[in-house]
């Protein structure tokens, strides 16, 4: 019973950061449920792609009634990043749990760079006059299929080996390879991530290898939905780049707090 209380309670501390930063939940969820909800490595990620999910299931519907969803855009996307996924899957079905989270790790301290620097770009924007709005450069001619393809493949990859969403893939391909508005980049990528997530789960299901704590799992789902309508208002106060500098800060913390301990562990 304690660990149930304890699984609502961090995802609503959980939901309120998501929200008030505007961060994806797949990359912060996976450390939480392993060092806070006493979960493996495996089962980690495993809950980590029902969160996305779930939170972009319950998302879209939203964002589809303003028209910033482009339907088919986005479902051609995520058939071509079907494979990657597949494959990270049975990747994550092979792999050790410490390797697993040392490449984890690696991860969060490359998307802590991106996004460093994304900030003091947005800050520069800021500054200029441009309320933090680049303008989207052109497609690049004939290699844009090319990187559209492999970006899909390599967000379907990074859903299904680590059990995060992609977003921070998705949405700069979308904008500078294929005409997207912010909005709609954002918007579509939700229906990217319900798909690249159902198929992760239905390969793990089909195989019989998705484990999953789902009491743990489910409550910790609900209280971060409850802990992002809390902490959206939060967002509306700061400036994009300061949210963006926190969010890869945070990513950098527990990018690092992940290396030390699989490092320690190991």
């Amino acid at each position: 019973m304690s660990d149930l209380i304890a699984a609502v309670g961090i995802g609503v501390l959980v939901g309120v950061v998501i929200g008030a930063l505007g961060a994806g939940g797949g990359i912060i969820s996976v450390p939480v449920l392993t060092y806070l909800l006493g979960q493996t490595e495996h089962a980690a990620t495993n809950g980590s792609l029902v969160i996305v999910a779930v939170t972009a299931l319950l998302t879209l519907p939203r964002k589809a009634r303003t028209g910033q969803v482009r339907w088919r855009d986005g479902v051609v996307f995520a058939s071509m990043g079907c494979l990657g996924a597949v494959g990270g899957r049975l990747v994550n079905e092979r792999i050790d749990g410490r390797l697993l989270f040392l490449l984890f790790s690696v991860l969060l301290l490359g998307v802590a760079a991106m996004m460093s620097r994304d900030a003091i770009r947005q800050r520069r924007r800021e500054n200029a006059g441009g309320g933090g709005v680049g303008v989207v450069p052109e497609p690049s001619g004939p290699r844009a299929p090319v990187l559209i393809a492999g970006a899909a493949v390599l967000t379907g990859l990074l859903t299904g080996l680590f059990g995060v969403g992609g977003g921070f893939v998705v949405v700069p391909v979308l904008i500078l390879f294929m005409r997207f508005t912010v909005r709609e980049a954002a918007a579509t990528s939700l229906l990217v991530m319900v798909i690249a997530a159902g198929v992760s789960i239905l390969t793990g299901a089909v195989r019989g290898t998705f484990d999953v704590n789902w009491p743990v799992v489910l409550l910790f789902t609900a209280g971060s939905t409850l802990g992002g309508m809390l902490g959206g208002p939060l967002s509306e106060r700061a400036r994009p780049s300061t949210l963006t500098l926190l969010f890869s800060l945070l990513l950098f913390c527990m990018g690092a707090a992940t290396l030390g301990h699989t490092l320690v562990a190991s």
